[in-house]
């Protein structure tokens, strides 16, 4: 039989032990839920990432691959690319226009007409067509008409209506220059004394008689270049040549 002192220090130890604490499995599972859940929610994202990076590497290794092997298939002897062809042009006015400048000079000088009266001409048909022999006028691009009401019918150089001549002495460039200069000397006899811009006005009895004062300086450059004298800044090599008056 055990003794009291035996038995009591058994109950004091009884009581001093704490209780089993109780599991709670439903708690622990839904924590592991949670955590698998963010592991889920970080994992995704990093390997989608990492294979895009590895997809990129592949796609730009390729592209390295393609570039080098074009570079050595390539052969070493390629002609380089020509270099563009520049038309030489003076005062903005190219080959084409400066024949035509060259064709009006002709016709005045053989007329007998002085480099001034001559430098009107291209001034002139500078204003006129831009130094172009086209055959159309006024009323194709503006609609303009005479003052009667009916419709231009201006071609050629000088932008001369049917009263000027047949329309193949109007699209020729030498005698539309001639059937200008003697327009000219008709009508204006003292032209020697008025300002270039009125003399081509009275000549051609258009409505603006200070329309041509702006091509003067340019026709100035033009006639200087192509009788082989050329202003400052101007280049005569590649562009056509013609006598003086």
């Amino acid at each position: 039989m055990p003794s009291r002192t035996t038995a009591t220090t058994r109950r004091r130890s009884a009581r001093r032990s704490p209780p089993a604490r109780r599991r709670r499995p439903q708690r622990h599972a839904r924590r592991r839920g949670r955590r698998t859940g963010v592991a889920l929610a970080i994992a995704v994202p990093v390997i989608l990432f990492a294979a895009v990076l590895v997809g990129a590497a592949f796609l730009a290794g390729s592209f390295r691959m393609s570039w080098a092997d074009e570079i050595a298939l390539a052969p070493d002897d390629r002609a380089p690319a020509p270099p563009p062809i520049i038309e030489p042009a003076v005062a903005g006015y190219r080959f084409e226009q400066l024949t035509n400048a060259c064709t009006i000079l002709a016709a005045g000088r053989d007329l007998g007409f002085d480099a001034r009266d001559q430098t009107i001409a291209v001034m002139t048909a500078m204003g006129e067509s831009s130094l172009r022999n086209i055959d159309y006028g006024d009323w194709e691009t503006s609609g303009v008409t005479n003052p009667d009401g009916s419709r231009t019918t201006s071609i050629g150089l000088f932008q001369q209506q049917d009263s000027w001549g047949t329309r193949e002495a109007r699209l020729d460039p030498y005698t539309a220059a001639t059937v200008f200069y003697r327009a000219m000397a008709e009508r204006v006899p003292d032209r020697a004394a008025v300002e270039p811009t009125l003399v081509a006005h009275r000549t051609q009895i258009n409505s603006d008689p200070n329309h041509y004062a702006r091509y003067w300086d340019r026709a100035v450059r033009v006639v200087a270049a192509v009788t082989g004298y050329p202003l400052e800044g101007d280049r005569i090599d590649g562009i056509p040549h013609c006598p003086g008056a």
